[in-house]
């Protein structure tokens, strides 16, 4: 019988957990690691409707890319994570979270990334020569295999990520050389100038990075949060259903895109 530590220990192996960013919190965040497994809810976020399905699908482990919290002092229904928490244990549902470490890992939520947005053969802004940890970097880059007008390119993104919608400064450059950071990565614009790339894919991006890529004739995107890293889950499901044969793994219809477009 699988149980919830076997998925935990299996997710260790394709994204470490000693990879994350120092202040994420990631691994078995709520529940019995001993607690046995017929099926599998996964899902970008833990929200009360995501919980409310796995409640309904009867799944005994929720396996998502965003934590259920980063920091508790208590668990009460006094607020919407404490509820959250309280719901799963009442409910004996465990929550695994793997954040950082999967945006990091090779096969991960960026190199995903990557390969959605065109990316020929992605690499990692840091080379594993460069790293103690063997190699693992959040943000890829590498080459579109034919360079696209960047009008043409945002159409292709968008139906990559199947957003709502894009929002991007366009420096009048063909798109060829692409970096890309899944959620929020505008810190690792440097990186991508860095490497040469014409055009950084990011989410959340502030207002003055977007006048700093004017400045500098660099087409920049930002591709929503949920968009960026949401690619990740189906090729997680199927992972968690190669390695687990017999638990049924389930992806979430109750989690999409919050934020809305008029």
């Amino acid at each position: 019988m699988v149980n919830v530590k076997d998925v935990f220990d299996f997710l260790n192996e394709i994204a470490p957990v000693r990879v994350k960013d120092e202040k994420d919190n990631v691994g078995l965040l709520v529940g019995r690691s001993d607690g046995s497994l017929s099926k599998i809810l996964v899902s970008l976020d833990i929200t009360t409707d995501v919980i409310s399905e796995a409640i309904d699908k009867g799944t005994e482990l929720i396996v998502s890319h965003h934590p259920l919290f980063f920091s508790l002092k208590s668990i009460t229904n006094s607020d919407t994570t404490g509820k959250k928490a309280l719901t799963l244990i009442e409910n004996g549902i465990a929550a695994i979270c793997m954040h950082t470490n999967l945006d990091a890992a090779r096969g991960g939520v960026n190199d995903v990334l990557a390969k959605a947005a065109g990316i020929d053969t992605p690499e990692p802004f840091v080379q594993a020569e460069k790293t103690t940890e063997g190699g693992f970097s959040c943000g890829r880059f590498g080459y579109l295999k034919k360079p696209l007008a960047m009008r043409e390119y945002l159409s292709f993104l968008q139906n990559a990520l199947n957003a709502p919608g894009l929002r991007y400064y366009d420096a009048g450059r063909d798109v060829s050389k692409v970096a890309v950071v899944g959620g929020s990565g505008g810190v690792e614009f440097d990186n991508a100038l860095g490497k040469g790339c014409d055009t950084f894919i990011t989410a959340d991006i502030k207002y003055h990075l977007f006048l700093e890529a004017k400045e500098l004739g660099i087409n920049i995107i930002d591709g929503g949060h949920f968009c960026t890293e949401n690619v990740i889950i189906p090729p997680l499901a199927e992972k968690l259903r190669s390695a687990f044969p017999d638990v049924a793994v389930i992806i979430s219809k109750m989690n999409g895109q919050t934020i809305q477009f008029i």
